[in-house]
This record gives C-alpha cells, sequence and structure tokens, in this order.
C-alpha cells in the first residue's frame, strides 16, 4: 500500500481528490524523505572532520563529551540552516522549505521563533538525552529513584517511537508530516519553486537495473573464490621456492621473513613447508579457511607446528 503511494507521489498523482493550489506546493514524499537522508550524511561528514582534528591527541579523548558536541555541531547547522532560511541543508538542495501551518493560511508565512527553538529541542535535544541517558543511570547510585526515573524514561522512549511509528504512517497516507516534531509544532514542508514532474528516463531505469543485477552477482560469486589459493598458483609459478621432498622442513625454513604480512616472525611456526610465519598470522588464516594453502609456495598447510631451530651449545673455559 505504501510502496503504491510513494510511486504515485513520485509521478506527481495524488491518492485522492485534492485541490489545485494545494497541488501545486504539495512536497512529493520520496523528496521529503531524500531530505533527512541528506542531512544525516552531512552530520556525519561534519562530525568525522571534527573528529579528525583530534586524531593525533590521546585515543578515547572525545568519547566522554562526544554526545555534547555532537548536540553543539548540530546547533550550529541548525542556526545557519532553519533559523536563518526556515530550512535544512537537504531541503535546500531540493528547493524545499518550512512553512507554519497552524495558521491555516494558504499563502507562505515563515515559521515562527517559536516553532524554530521548539524543532531544534525536539530534534537535536531528543538525540542528546537518547545518548546520554545511558551513562547517566550508569553514574548514579542504584537506589529506587534512580530505578524509578530510569522505568519512566524508558516508559515515555517507548510510547515517542510508536507515535512516530503512527505519524509516519499518516505521513505515507497523506503526504504531509513526515516527523512527529513538525505534527506537532504545525510546520509544513513546501517547495520554494514550482517543481516539474519527476520523469525516469527508461535508459537510466535499464542502466540502473543493469548495475544493480551485477553487483547482486558479483556479491554471491565472490565469497565462492578462493583468493589465497589463486595467489598461491600465481606465485608458484615464478617462486624458486618449493618444499623440500624428504619433509625436513626444518633444515630448509628462512627465519628472517614472514611468508602473510613480510615482517619479522613474531612466535615463528610452519605448516610443513619451507616458509615461516608469525603464530598470529598463520593460526587466523589457517581457522579462517580448512583448506589454507602456503601464499608463497602454494603447498597444502598442515598442522601448525613451531619451528624448531638447531641450537649448538660450545663450551666456555674460564682459565
Amino acid at each position: 500500500m505504501s510502496l503504491l503511494v510513494l510511486v504515485a507521489d513520485a509521478r506527481g498523482e495524488a491518492p485522492g481528490t485534492r485541490e489545485a493550489s494545494d497541488l501545486a506546493t504539495r512536497v512529493l514524499r520520496i523528496s521529503q524523505l531524500d531530505a533527512f537522508e541528506l542531512d544525516g550524511a552531512l552530520e556525519q561528514l561534519v562530525w568525522s572532520q571534527f573528529s579528525q582534528c583530534f586524531q593525533h591527541f590521546k585515543p578515547g579523548l572525545l568519547t566522554p563529551f562526544e554526545p555534547e558536541l555532537k548536540a553543539l555541531l548540530q546547533l550550529l547547522l541548525w542556526r545557519f540552516t532553519i533559523y536563518s532560511q526556515s530550512a535544512t541543508a537537504g531541503q535546500a538542495l531540493l528547493s524545499i522549505r518550512y512553512r507554519d501551518a497552524s495558521s491555516g493560511v494558504r499563502r507562505y508565512r515563515p515559521m515562527s521563533r517559536r516553532q524554530k527553538l521548539g524543532l531544534a529541542l525536539c530534534t537535536v535535544g531528543g538525540r542528546w538525552l537518547k545518548e546520554r541517558s545511558h551513562s547517566l543511570f550508569l553514574r548514579l547510585p542504584a537506589d529506587s529513584h534512580a530505578r524509578t526515573a530510569r522505568r519512566v524514561l524508558e516508559l515515555l522512549t517507548g510510547l515517542a517511537s510508536a507515535a512516530s511509528l503512527l505519524n509516519f504512517l499518516l505521513f505515507l497516507r497523506r503526504g504531509s508530516y513526515p516527523m512527529l516534531a513538525e505534527r506537532l509544532l504545525g510546520v509544513r514542508a513546501e517547495f520554494s519553486r514550482p517543481q516539474g514532474p519527476r520523469d525516469v528516463s527508461f535508459h537510466y531505469v535499464n542502466r540502473e537495473l543493469l548495475w544493480h543485477g551485477f553487483a547482486e552477482f558479483l556479491i554471491f560469486l565472490l565469497p565462492l573464490v578462493n583468493v589465497w589459493k589463486l595467489k598461491a598458483a600465481a606465485l608458484a609459478l615464478f617462486s624458486p621456492l618449493h618444499p623440500s621432498a624428504d619433509g625436513n622442513a626444518s633444515e630448509s625454513t628462512d627465519c628472517k621473513e614472514c611468508g602473510l604480512c613480510g615482517e619479522w616472525p613474531t612466535m615463528p611456526h610452519s605448516v610443513g613447508c619451507g616458509h615461516v610465519f608469525c603464530y598470529y598470522c598463520i593460526k587466523g588464516h589457517a581457522m579462517a579457511d580448512m583448506y589454507f594453502t602456503c601464499p608463497r609456495c602454494g603447498a597444502e598447510g598442515g598442522a601448525v607446528e613451531p619451528v624448531r631451530l638447531p641450537v649448538e651449545l660450545t663450551e666456555i673455559r674460564q682459565d
């Protein structure tokens, strides 16, 4: 049902009889959801750029204050988008803006200051409370009042989630107020300029279907390909080293380089061929692939055993 409504909305068709003026300014459901996706991507990009500024500091420096820092960055974005332009960054890219729909006037009326502050409180404040509530209750003593407050908060969170789900179902049916905060504050989205029909080219659809089919084929095929065996077979053609015929691998083992990571072998182990590996490198690969082969010579891996090196003891005489 909702999918058919979205498809009809993308074509510019109304699910019911509406006035001509309402159809001219009605925002498509797909456009409203795309605006939320763009806003989320922008917030993630700003946070990643901000966290990179502290990448050379002590690890975990921002973790205790991460909810507050994210809230400050979101308030900064809110100041230069909704507060000044009555539209988020994603809405501005799609030529959408908020208007005050509580008065019932059809002509455009910008958001009031109360609505802007309420929208910031519901979005930024709600996210901060959701991220910080867990650590707040962990710091409080485990008495009856803390347990009661936590249960009340969990109950309110559950009621808010149920109300948001019901609001989203109404949005799929009627095409307005995708967020519960917008419905409570009387804020509605509309196009800032007239929009034409969204016609999708037939060639574009075929190209997208082709790429999606090719991606699904690769997702199914790549796990079936043993990359290690292909690499070992290719290296065995050019490698001068081969496993020893007498089976004594300890004498021909080169202990200067791990056959997997290329570094000095830590806790050197072997699988029966003439190459040595770090214990954790060979153990991890052997556990991941039961048909593990040596990446250097292509020999089938046997039991992981430590490399035994002959040690000569000399007698030191003290005069």
